[in-house]
């Protein structure tokens, strides 16, 4: 499956249906893409995006980093010119348990985004958190190297074969 393959994350879990999680919370679509999919990248920081915008420079290689930022909303953990930077250097997407800012630039973006909701007010920049580490949102843990779905109904993570490709 590429990342212009057309899925839904119904059929996955239909599928697959214990051996995949489904994430049982709520996130908006944010991003110019509604499905993406690829290998999980994570950070886990909460109101400082350093390491967010840190990796956003990385090749991307069709991955998708999942942002656990605690499911804050008091600070932006993205804003349009990360959102950018993750787009042109070829990431499939960003799963933020926390807010973004700059909607309208990110809905502009061939990029798939998904966030708990947006506040205008930047984060701190000190690189304080973890990255590449499991983190849990919600009730699904996401592994780095596991295959996270992402559409419209939802994101589903397939940890079966994990791979640090």
């Amino acid at each position: 499956m590429t990342n212009r393959d057309i899925f839904y994350t119904s059929d996955i879990y239909d599928d697959f249906e214990e051996q995949v999680a489904s994430l049982d919370l709520q996130l908006q679509n944010l991003g110019g893409h509604r499905q993406f999919h690829g290998r999980i990248r994570t950070v886990k920081c909460l109101h400082d995006n350093g390491l967010v915008k840190a990796i956003a420079d990385e090749p991307g290689n069709g991955q998708v980093l999942v942002v656990d930022g605690g499911g804050s909303l008091r600070t932006a953990l993205m804003g349009g010119n990360v959102a950018k930077a993750f787009a042109d250097n070829g990431w499939a997407g960003v799963i933020i348990h926390g807010a973004v800012r700059d909607r309208h630039e990110i809905e502009e973006l061939q990029l798939g985004v998904k966030a708990l909701g947006s506040n205008p007010r930047k984060s701190a920049k000190n690189n304080i958190g973890i990255r590449d580490v499991p983190v849990t949102i919600h009730n699904v843990e996401f592994i780095p190297g596991a295959m996270v779905y992402a559409d419209e109904d939802g994101v589903i993570v397939d940890a079966r074969d994990v791979s640090t490709q």
